[in-house]
């Protein structure tokens, strides 16, 4: 790192648990952010003001004025441009020596699993259950870390799976494909918006301590946010050994 990058990550540096080794690996890393609406603009802010070297935005969506509410990668004059490419503006001027690269599609098949396997860790910010079940098969079919959060109402939540990992449970083992699970849409129900920044930001905080190495990461946890209480909770959850997914990489 140069004289300017020691400055402007000096605040991690000086943190003994990440240090410049820490540091130079986020620098190094590639991080796979799947949508850019309420949970995808704080965490890609915060990877982008980290310094994460390679950041891939991936969302196919145009934005809207009803987006503007919470979803802070985009402005007023955003309104009809490419959630990507909008992303990216903010991204660059947050952080002009990173590489942004905005991918103006909803990522699936195989151009999914081209970008998951070139991630070093991939961040669920999507809003419907058949992407983030095709993210994690994507990711266990690589073995990459995968970090997901979600936030409806004022109930939020975030987990890590860390695929890398033979022994721990994937997002399927957690929330089955097909199950008794009701998919509830911010346009029909609504969403509190500093909800989406607080899961957004603490994806992005289990992101950055992938990448360096450090901390003890939500794996095996869902941890969960009533924001009208402002009360967190804690769940433990364990692999499903006749998981269909993933219980093949114990065989």
């Amino acid at each position: 790192m140069d004289d300017n990058q020691l400055l402007r990550y000096s605040r991690h540096i000086l943190l003994p648990e990440i240090g410049i080794e820490g540091q130079q690996a986020i620098r190094a890393a590639r991080a796979l952010v799947v949508g850019a609406g309420g949970l995808g603009s704080p965490a890609a802010m915060y990877l982008a003001s980290a310094g994460v070297g390679t950041l891939v935005l991936a969302d196919g969506d145009i934005v809207d004025l009803t987006n503007l509410q919470r979803q802070i990668l985009h402005t007023h004059e955003s309104i009809g441009s490419a959630k990507a490419l909008s992303g990216r503006r903010t991204l660059h001027a947050l952080n002009p020596e990173i590489e942004i690269i905005p991918l103006e599609q909803r990522l699936d098949g195989e151009a999914l699993e081209a970008e998951v396997r070139k991630a070093d860790v991939v961040l669920d910010c999507c809003d419907n259950f058949a992407t983030r079940h095709a993210v994690n098969r994507a990711c266990i079919a690589a073995c990459k870390p995968l970090v997901s959060g979600a936030a409806i109402r004022f109930d939020g939540q975030i987990s890590v799976f860390d695929l890398r990992r033979k022994d721990v449970p994937c997002y399927h083992c957690l929330f089955p494909e097909g199950g008794e699970l009701e998919e509830l849409r911010c346009a029909v129900t609504g969403v509190f918006a500093p909800l989406t920044g607080i899961v957004g930001a603490t994806q992005a905080a289990e992101a950055l301590k992938l990448l360096a190495g450090c901390g003890e990461p939500l794996v095996g946890r869902l941890l969960l946010l009533d924001a009208l209480a402002m009360r967190w909770r804690e769940v433990r959850y364990a692999r499903d050994p006749a998981c269909p997914v993933c219980s093949h990489r114990l065989a």
